[in-house]
C-alpha cells in the first residue's frame, strides 16, 4: 500500500502540536494512501515532549513515530532528520503550528497521483483560497526571495518559501542537503532544480498565519540567509 510520511519539525509548540496531530490524523487520503506522522522535536524547552508523550499514550494507534534532537539544531536540521526516517513513497513538511491545512495534502497529492509531477509546492500566492491578512513586508519579502530564486534556477515559482512542499520520496532523499535553519527553503529548490527531467509543480493552498505574538519564529535575520543561500546554491552551485 502507498505511504504518504509526514514530517513534522516542533520547537516550542506545546500549544499546538496536539491539535496539528489531530488534524493530520484526521485527513482521509485518496486511493487507500496510508500515513506515516513523523515528529522531529528540536530539542524544544516548553512541554512539547511532554505533550508528545501523552499523545503517544493515549494514541498508540497513531502511527506516529518520535525523535527528540539532544540540542536545538533548527527547523532545517530537523527536518533532515524527517527525511532520512521517512519510508513513505511520498513526503510532505508540515509545520507544527496552525498555519497550513492538512486536508489540503489532497490537492498536494493529485498531481504526484496523476503520475506527472516529482515534486510539488503549495503556494499561498495563488488560487482563491483563505489567506490571513497580516504583514506586508513579510509578503514583499517572500515575493522578492522567490523572484530571486526563480532567477537562479530558471523556475517560474510563486511561493519558494512555502512549508508545503511534497516529495516523491526517492527524490527527496537522493538530495545532500546543508542547511541547519530556514535556508532550507531555497537549498533544496535550487538542487532540485538542477536535477534532470524534474517534474515541478505548484497548487493554489490556503493559510492561516500568525504574528510574533502568537509564536512566530522567522525574523529578517532568516531573510538574510535565504539570500546568501540563494547565492551560494542557486548562483555559484554549490553543493
Amino acid at each position: 500500500m502507498p505511504v504518504l510520511s509526514v514530517i513534522i519539525p516542533a520547537y516550542n509548540e506545546a500549544a499546538t502540536i496536539a491539535e496539528i496531530l489531530d488534524r493530520v490524523r484526521s485527513v482521509a487520503l485518496p486511493e487507500d494512501l496510508g500515513k506515516e506522522i513523523i515528529v522531529v522535536d528540536d530539542c524544544s524547552s516548553d512541554l512539547t515532549a511532554d505533550v508528545l508523550k501523552a499523545y503517544m499514550e493515549a494514541h498508540p494507534g497513531s502511527g506516529l513515530v518520535y525523535f527528540r534532537h539532544a540540542q536545538n539544531r533548527g527547523k532545517g536540521a530537523a527536518l533532515h532528520t524527517g527525511i532520512g526516517m521517512a519510508t513513505g513513497d511520498y513526503v510532505v513538511i508540515q509545520d507544527a503550528d496552525l498555519e497550513y491545512d492538512p486536508q489540503e495534502y489532497n490537492t498536494l497529492l493529485h498531481p504526484m497521483l496523476k503520475g506527472v509531477a516529482d515534486v510539488v509546492y503549495g503556494s499561498r500566492f495563488m488560487g482563491g483560497r483563505p489567506h490571513r491578512i497580516l504583514f506586508f513586508w513579510h509578503t514583499i519579502g517572500n515575493r522578492f526571495l522567490t523572484m530571486l530564486s526563480n532567477m537562479s534556477t530558471n523556475l517560474n515559482l510563486t511561493d519558494m518559501e512555502t512549508c508545503y512542499k511534497m516529495f516523491r520520496r526517492e527524490i527527496i532523499q537522493g538530495i545532500s542537503l546543508s542547511e541547519q535553519r530556514f535556508g532550507f527553503e531555497p537549498e533544496v529548490t535550487a538542487k532540485m532544480a538542477r536535477i534532470p527531467g524534474i517534474r515541478i509543480y505548484e497548487v493554489g493552498i490556503s493559510y492561516y498565519g500568525r504574528t510574533y505574538d502568537e509564536g512566530k519564529k522567522i525574523g529578517w535575520k532568516d531573510g538574510f540567509r535565504a539570500l546568501y543561500c540563494i547565492l551560494k546554491y542557486g548562483v555559484l552551485r554549490f553543493r
